[in-house]
This record gives C-alpha cells, sequence and structure tokens, in this order.
C-alpha cells in the first residue's frame, strides 16, 4: 500500500483532501500539519521525512500570508523555497512522486490572455517571489515532479474570500470589493480531487500545470454569485484596487489558462459557480 504524505495537512487543500481520503483506501494517508512537517525549521523537516518515509507527497503546506510577506521576506523564503528545495531533493533521493502546489502570484498580472504554463513569470510581492524560487528549486533538484498552479483558493475551511464575504454580508448594508483585479476562483475540494487522480492516473508527465476553476470574473463578480446564493440583502460596490492599498500589490490579470492539464490527465475542471453552489450546499 502506497504511503502519501499530506503537508499543510490543517490548510484548505489539506482539509479537503482529508475529506476525500476515506474513498480512496488503497492508500495510506498521513496528514501532516506544521508539528509533524516542520516547513520553517530544515534540520528537522529532513529527519521527520524519513521517518513517515512516503511514497508520494502532495506539498500544500506554504508560507500564504501575502500581506505579511512583505515584512517576513525571511520566514516566506525559507518556506516556500529552501524547504521545497529539501523536499524535492528529498524525493529525488528516495524516488517519490512529489506534487508541489504553487501560485499564480508567480506573474505580473500584465497580460490580457490567460495564462498557460509557458507564460513569463515575474511576481510583484515577495510572497509571489518565493513560490517562484520554489517552483525554480523544485524542478531543479526533482525534474520528475509535477508543480500545479492554482489561484484565489477558497474552501467551507480554514479563512478565504468566501467565508469573508459570506460574514460580512451578514453583519454590514454595504461593502466594498476591487473590480480589477481579474483571474477564476479554486475551490480546493475540486483541486484536491484532481491531485488524486493525477497520481492514480497510468502517467506521470512531470512539469508545471495550472488549474483553477472555469470562469473568467473580478473580486467584485465574484462577491455577487456569493451575495446571490447566499440570498444576503448586503449591497456590494465594486471599487478600483487603488482604493484599497494593501501592503503587497496583487496581479490585476492571472486568469490560468487549464488547457495542458485538462489534455494530459483527462479532467473535467467544474466552472465556478457550479462548485460555489457545490460548497453552499455543504454543511459543516
Amino acid at each position: 500500500m502506497k504511503k502519501i504524505l499530506v503537508t499543510g495537512a490543517t490548510g484548505q487543500l489539506g482539509s479537503e483532501l482529508s475529506v476525500l481520503a476515506p474513498a480512496f483506501p488503497q492508500y495510506k494517508w498521513i496528514f501532516a500539519d506544521r508539528t509533524k512537517v516542520t516547513l520553517d525549521n530544515l534540520e528537522l523537516l529532513h529527519s521527520q521525512l524519513e521517518t513517515i518515509n512516503p511514497d508520494i507527497i502532495f506539498n500544500g503546506g506554504a508560507y500564504t500570508a501575502v500581506d505579511k510577506a512583505e515584512s517576513e521576506k525571511e520566514l516566506a523564503f525559507k518556506i516556500n523555497h529552501l524547504a521545497v528545495e529539501l523536499i524535492a531533493k528529498y524525493s529525488t533521493e528516495k524516488k517519490v512522486k512529489l506534487i508541489h502546489i504553487s501560485t499564480d502570484y508567480v506573474f505580473d498580472g500584465a497580460s490580457s490572455i490567460a495564462l498557460n504554463e509557458e507564460a513569463e513569470t515575474s511576481p510583484i510581492n515577495v510572497y509571489g517571489e518565493s513560490k517562484l524560487a520554489g517552483e525554480i528549486a523544485c524542478l531543479k533538484e526533482n525534474p520528475e515532479s509535477i508543480i500545479i498552479r492554482t489561484s484565489w483558493v477558497y474552501s467551507t475551511f480554514g479563512n478565504n474570500f468566501v467565508k469573508t464575504m459570506q460574514r460580512l454580508m451578514q453583519e454590514r448594508d454595504e461593502i466594498n470589493v476591487v473590480n480589477d483585479q481579474i483571474g477564476s476562483p479554486t475551490y480546493a475540494a475540486d483541486l484536491a480531487q484532481a491531485m488524486i487522480d493525477i497520481i492514480g492516473s497510468a502517467k506521470w508527465i512531470p512539469g508545471i500545470y495550472n488549474y483553477s476553476n472555469e470562469g473568467e470574473i473580478s473580486w467584485y463578480k465574484f462577491a455577487l454569485s456569493i451575495k446571490k446564493l447566499g440570498g444576503y440583502n448586503c449591497k456590494v460596490v465594486g471599487i478600483p484596487s487603488s482604493s484599497y492599498p494593501t501592503p503587497a500589490k496583487r496581479p490585476s490579470y492571472s486568469l490560468l489558462n487549464k488547457e495542458k492539464i485538462k489534455t494530459v490527465y483527462n479532467l473535467n475542471i467544474p466552472g465556478y459557480k457550479k462548485s460555489l453552489k457545490k460548497m453552499f450546499c455543504l454543511k459543516i
């Protein structure tokens, strides 16, 4: 029985994988939070990997506090770059299959067409820089690894845009949401299923892949979809990013082209409205 190690087990993706895991008893699942797999302590991390001795690693653990990363650059790079480098090196030495999760924030947002895996990377914040460094190190240390770039992740678990909107729309009469950042959300449960589909596939084609739900929208339009599904009376006002300054800049356009992952692994990617509705229907 192959053993799958899931890092970042208490995060959105890790939590969704834990929901799906019982349906796949052919694998032994090891869900590791930061105490079991310590990404900010490299010496300890290596010994932890040796102890767990996995056959497959889903590396979803990361430093994801985008704004905080601007003032915690060293920690962001330790977790998103150096720990990834170590995991990739370990996976090569032990012949472990590795799927590493990355982000649309490796792009600068200057594009006007959906970004494929060959698009030029040029991050505009520390978080994006650290994740790109992790990608480069991952492929250098383990050319047989798979990297999945994703965007705007949400889930019934953890903190995310959807849950924030649900709360604010019940608390306030009016909210402002930026309308000039374009992309597509990713329901973490869909991404989790895609990862399981990949390891269950008869083929393993290494490299970078994009994954998000289908649809091209702004955060404002996403908020309107949340309002409609929730039946909230709150007024949603679209505003430019310049009216909502944050420590870290965000890409203005980071829509991901998913043709590669759909073609190679024959994945059926749901539209964002369908997946959002699925989340709303869950009672957790």
